[in-house]
This record gives C-alpha cells, structure tokens and sequence, in this order.
C-alpha cells in the first residue's frame, strides 16, 4: 500500500510540474521543482525536517535522487510560487474538487504548539476546556470524505469568520439544495447572509440561544434574521426528529479527522521544526495530500477487487 500510495503522489508531482512550468529565471535550474516537491513531501511523510531530506542515507528503493541540493538551497526553493502551485495542484486532484457532492461538512481542529514556543505566528486560543497557543485548521469535507478546501490560522480566529471567507466562497460544486453541515459555533446571522443565500446552499447546524428568546424578544429577533436563519429555526422547532437525522451525518467530519491524525505519517502534534505559518501550512497541506490520495488508492484497490 505505501508503495502504491508513493508512486501516486509522485506521478501526480511530476504531471503538476509539467504544467506549472518553470518561472525562476531565464535558466533551467540542476535541480527540477518536480524533485524539490518530492523531496518535501518524502520528508512530511516520514516526519522529518528539511535538513534531513538532503542527506542520501534518508532515502530508499522507494524513492532515490540522484542528485541532492544543499540544504539552504532546498528550503530556498520549496518557498517558490512554482512549488507552491505545484502543491496546490497535486492537492486538487487528489480532493477531486470538481466532483458533485450533495453535502459539505466543516469544522475546526487545534494544533497546538507549547505554551513556551517563541513561535511569532502561533496565537492565543479557546480550545477544548481550557485555552492554548498555536494554530487551527479549519477544513471543509465532502461526502465522499475528501477533504476539499482547508485553511490553516492562528488559533485566534473565528470559526464563523473564516468560514464565510474561505471556505464556504471555495466550495465544490454541490447538488441543488445541498446542505452544509457544522456545529453550533457557526450559528450566525452574517454567515447565512452572506454565504448561504448567494450560493443557494443550506446552511444547517443547531441553534445557539434560540430558548432565550420569548415574547416580543424573539418576534423582534426573527424579524432580523436572514430568511434561511428563520427557515431553520421553524424546522429545528417544527421538525426536530428530521433535523437530528439529518445532522447526524456531520459525525463524518469528525471521523476523517480521527483517520486524518492517527493514520501512519498522519497529521500529529505539530513537531518542533514547523513553527511559523508558512512552515505549518506547507506541512499540514502535505498531510491533507496523503489522506485524500490513500482515500483515492482504497477506491482503485476496492474496485479492482470487485470486478
């Protein structure tokens, strides 16, 4: 399986190269952005620092350079527009972003760096029971458990923010009244306002201080809302059994994250040479890759076996 996984991703790098192209400079460069990429993503996998992508011995029969760069040279180029994009394509086909889904469920999960890390981009932030420093991921998945768009912040930021900013505006094509799933963080006037109605999806979460409001209170706040936040509140109050079905399914966000983190050379505890937001989205966007592509080689293998 890891041999069939590797060979994916390194056919997916080198068919992504060829299109990005090579916009450093008049010169070809010794060593391609193919094999720069390959090389970050061989040590993500194994958990490795950069330093130990440029040694010979950190490489096997799977996957064996002939010519390695210095290591300033190699953590030079994997910050360039041209293996970023590269990245950012390898990740797209794996995510089959164009593929038809009739549901999207999103949420946020912590990575969490020590409370003593002299990290300048790692952030304050509320978790679970407690707060913390560091950084969140914010993912939308599909029902096909792919993880599709993702976004890495400091812990600090809004769920509902980056929500309506990212993720929701980068959808894959979903079915006519498709749903989008979260929790009760995302209960929000702007976040139904600006999001649902322009992109005719259904925004569906449990409501957050709706018992609060009685009398004339809650006429008054109805009035307010956007008319998908009232059509919500009646069917959560008309409807409830439906509605606890119907969100049942959100559980699968959860259950990609477990696979996601505790899958071999899965997304762990952020280790101590990825501190930096550049650094951490870069790593955590290998990670995303590997899980969507070993999703995608258990289908192949799956219907390979079936017929």
């Amino acid at each position: 399986m890891d041999r069939e996984l590797w060979t994916s991703v390194l056919i997916a790098i080198r068919r992504a190269a060829t299109e990005v192209g090579w916009h450093g400079g008049r010169r070809r460069p010794v060593y391609a952005n193919w094999l720069i990429v390959a090389m970050y993503v061989w040590s993500v996998w194994h958990d490795r620092p950069l330093s130990w992508a440029c040694r010979r011995s950190s490489y096997g029969a799977m996957f064996r350079p002939r010519k390695l760069p210095s290591v300033s040279q190699f953590t030079r180029r994997i910050k360039s527009h041209d293996c970023q994009r590269i990245l950012q394509l390898v990740h797209d086909q794996f995510a089959q972003r164009g593929m038809m889904t009739d549901a999207v469920y999103i949420d946020g999960k912590p990575l969490v760096v020590s409370a003593v890390s002299k990290d300048r981009d790692a952030r304050s932030g509320k978790i679970s029971g407690a707060f913390a420093r560091g950084y969140k991921l914010h993912a939308a998945v599909n029902a096909k458990r792919r993880i599709v768009v993702w976004s890495v912040m400091g812990l600090n930021e809004d769920e509902k923010t980056v929500a309506r900013q990212v993720l929701l505006p980068q959808l894959p094509p979903l079915t006519p009244d498709g749903l989008v799933l979260a929790d009760s963080n995302y209960d929000s006037a702007p976040l139904h306002q600006e999001v649902s109605e322009p992109l005719g999806v259904w925004l569906v979460h449990p409501l957050r201080g709706q018992r609060r409001a009685v009398g004339a209170h809650r006429a008054s706040k109805l009035r307010q809302m956007p008319p998908s936040r009232r059509e919500l509140v009646r069917l959560w109050e008309q409807h409830p059994e439906l509605m606890r079905f119907t969100y049942k399914s959100r559980q699968e966000i959860e259950r990609v994250f477990g696979v996601l983190t505790c899958t071999a050379g899965g997304l762990a505890n952020l280790p101590a040479w990825v501190r930096g937001l550049d650094r951490v989205r870069r790593w955590v966007g290998v990670k995303i890759i590997f899980y969507n592509a070993r999703l995608v080689a258990r289908e192949r293998l799956a219907a390979e076996a079936a017929a």
